[in-house]
């Protein structure tokens, strides 16, 4: 709103071309999420005490047994402040921004329903109908992109500048597994307080910053990376990374409030469609190892126990194997945000090894 605000009143006001730059609204939309997390973080978790306390999972250390009853969806009000911030300063013209806007919401949908009945009734929806809703609200997404806005269909391989494959409209259930995978790998991680946030933050910092070079065609050229016209992302990134900053606040151990389903499902799918759109999907593997290391300990535990009969982590996903070997809650949630600011950076490295 303040986007096309400034847009109608430049003529009798310069000073409101600033607003023009994706620069200066990106930081301008992490200034405000971060303010209104700062502003509301309180008031949202002494609404979440009487609404919203959690029951944490039976297949966790015994020591998550002390967090019962702590506040959950914390991801209602990321997502609260996201949409605030990305209103206010992302351009409401674009497709491409209620493409970004259906993805997250929709998803985020899903984990809300999730998190509801466990509060209700003590039972999520079935694992299977989870899973289905997934599917549908990403090929719902993925099929408004490919429709809507006929996006570049090559896939882009880290240190290959020449080879790209198409994959025509085959692009459809590629995005949409993409998403689906991110989702729940997002979900696996959000076991330990903090855990999840630190990796979103940096994702999306360096997504963000991915999204706008390749919506500038001179620095796609240099970069020699597909022109994606996807700048306007940029701004959506970093609301998402003010809101995510000022939840950490009350999210670090111990934690006053949990993101939930609600929180995980919609920034897991939002970070895949934001790579999506800036044709950088597979650098969503190194630059969000920490994810794929969860859901990978979880396959790899699952297929060993189905195969052997044994397992190979002392429990499933992986923070909670360094758990049982005696860590730290807080030591394994910073080393992990540690592990990915490190991925981050190479992954901004791969755009100039081409």
């Amino acid at each position: 709103m303040i986007y096309h605000l400034s847009q109608y009143l430049k003529e009798s006001c310069s000073l409101l071309n600033i607003f023009h730059y994706v620069s200066v609204r990106s930081m301008s939309a992490l200034l405000t999420s971060l303010f209104l997390a700062f502003l509301l973080g309180n008031w949202f978790i002494e609404f979440c005490k009487r609404n919203f306390r959690s029951k944490v999972r039976e297949w966790t250390p015994e020591t998550h047994q002390g967090k019962n009853n702590t506040p959950t969806m914390g991801g209602l009000f990321i997502l609260s402040i996201f949409l605030i911030s990305s209103l206010l300063w992302n351009d409401l013209s674009k497709v491409m921004t209620w493409i970004f806007l259906f993805c997250i919401v929709g998803f985020g949908s899903i984990g809300f329903i999730d998190d509801w009945k466990k509060i209700a009734y003590e039972k999520g929806i079935s694992a299977k109908l989870k899973f289905r809703l997934q599917w549908l609200m990403a090929f719902s997404t993925a099929g408004m992109w490919y429709f809507l806005m006929q996006p570049d269909t090559h896939l882009c391989f880290p240190f290959f500048k020449n080879f790209q494959p198409d994959l025509g409209i085959f692009i459809i259930p590629w995005a949409a597994f993409i998403m689906v995978a991110m989702s729940n790998a997002v979900n696996l991680t959000d076991g330990l307080d903090g855990l999840a946030t630190g990796p979103l933050i940096v994702n999306f910092s360096t997504f963000s910053l991915i999204a706008y070079l390749a919506g500038h065609i001179k620095f796609a050229q240099y970069l020699i990376i597909p022109f994606a016209g996807s700048a306007e992302l940029a701004i959506f990134g970093a609301s998402l990374v003010g809101a995510l900053l000022g939840f950490l606040w009350y999210n670090t151990y111990p934690a006053e409030i949990f993101m939930g389903d609600v929180g995980s499902l919609a920034l897991g799918s939002s970070l895949a469609l934001m790579a999506l759109m800036a044709r950088q999907e597979l650098l969503l593997v190194l630059c969000g190892g920490i994810f794929v290391l969860e859901t990978v300990s979880v396959i790899m535990q699952v297929a060993s126990f189905k195969l052997r009969g044994k397992r190979i982590f002392k429990m499933a996903p992986i923070h909670h194997h360094f758990e049982l070997l005696g860590w730290k809650e807080a030591k394994i949630t910073v080393r992990f945000w540690i592990i990915s600011f490190v991925l981050a950076l190479l992954t901004l490295l791969t755009l100039k090894i081409r």
